[in-house]
């Protein structure tokens, strides 16, 4: 009979949420299997970065640098998710500025998109063809944004489309985007098995967001093919499923890394395309979402999995397997 007056030992590593208790009833987890652990990290050597979701422009950028600074969040990425045409250059050079300042990244959606313009299969049943970009005309409009986001100082652009992705890294490799500039993939089109993540990868992704409900057992098989970092909600909004994963952040940091932690916001009304009719509900989620944020960091401390984050300011993802533009 398990004797439950002992004194709780702590377990050598990370434990799991309520391990010592579970352990003083008989009803310990079984051992982490050293093959589910990720090969792979950032460049800097660190498993993890943070990002902060949904920031639409300056003002609610502003709050989320002011609540980072007040609860201790460390940022390295912030994202937008609108699209760089709703932005005006000032308010583009005014974000950028101020990422700059405290060596954040920010990222940048492209568009048009497939909800935003003529594709009414969309809004049927089956989705149609998604947030992708409708024929040439959205093609270049995304193009568009891309060169005049990375003029006025942004290098992380978002994009929601393998055809715009592969056209945008084919312009970075020829020099007509900045080098440095780096192509996240949105959860929103976002691949949910190795072959299609390894494909992403080579079509010139530097992260990808995968959806927010694959499986532990997903992300070991995402990373015995592929080690571009990986974007998670771990709290995802509705239209993206609504998961809040908060307890299994330490074990999808183990399974998954390189992986940016992104603290989205479940329960909350959609902002998107942002305008200034929806100004209090963008300011007040982009407040929420770091409190999310610091929610999270603090659970990762009280498990003791809170080691491995990337330096601050760290943005580049390492190198990574690539289709040549030869073919």
């Amino acid at each position: 009979m398990t004797d439950t007056s002992a004194p709780f030992l702590t377990p050598a590593g990370p434990r799991r949420p309520g391990e010592r208790a579970l352990t003083a009833v008989g009803l310990a987890a079984p051992a982490d299997n050293p093959a589910d652990s990720s090969p792979h990290v950032f460049p800097d050597g660190g498993s993890w970065r943070t990002e902060i979701p949904s920031v639409e422009g300056p003002e609610a950028l502003a709050i989320v640098l002011k609540e980072s600074s007040r609860l201790d969040v460390p940022v390295h990425r912030v994202s937008q998710g609108s699209g760089v045409w709703m932005l005006s250059d000032a308010e583009i050079t005014e974000m950028a500025e101020a990422c700059a300042e405290r060596d954040i990244e920010l990222c940048l959606f492209t568009g048009p998109r497939g909800t935003w313009d003529t594709g009414g299969s969309t809004r049927t049943a089956s989705g149609g063809a998604g947030l992708r970009a409708r024929g040439h005309d959205a093609l270049a409009g995304c193009v568009e944004d891309a060169l005049r986001a990375t003029e006025l100082g942004v290098r992380c652009l978002l994009v929601a489309d393998e055809g715009v992705l592969w056209t945008l890294h084919r312009l970075r490799e020829l020099g007509l985007l900045p080098a440095d500039t780096t192509l996240k993939v949105s959860a929103l089109i976002g691949p949910v098995n190795p072959a299609s993540v390894s494909v992403h990868e080579r079509l010139g992704a530097d992260s990808v967001n995968v959806p927010s409900d694959l499986t532990a057992s997903h992300f070991t098989e995402i990373r015995r093919v592929s080690g571009v970092p990986l974007d998670l909600y771990i709290e995802a909004p509705d239209d993206l499923g609504g998961y809040v994963r908060m307890y299994e952040a330490a074990e999808l940091i183990r399974r998954a890394a390189p992986l940016y932690l992104k603290f989205g916001l479940s329960r909350a009304p959609g902002i998107y395309p942002y305008g200034a009719h929806l100004r209090d509900a963008a300011l007040d989620t982009a407040r929420e979402r770091v409190r999310r944020g610091r929610l999270v960091l603090d659970l990762l401390a009280r498990h003791g999995a809170d080691g491995g984050m990337s330096p601050l300011g760290s943005r580049l993802p390492g190198p990574l397997n690539r289709f040549s533009l030869k073919d």
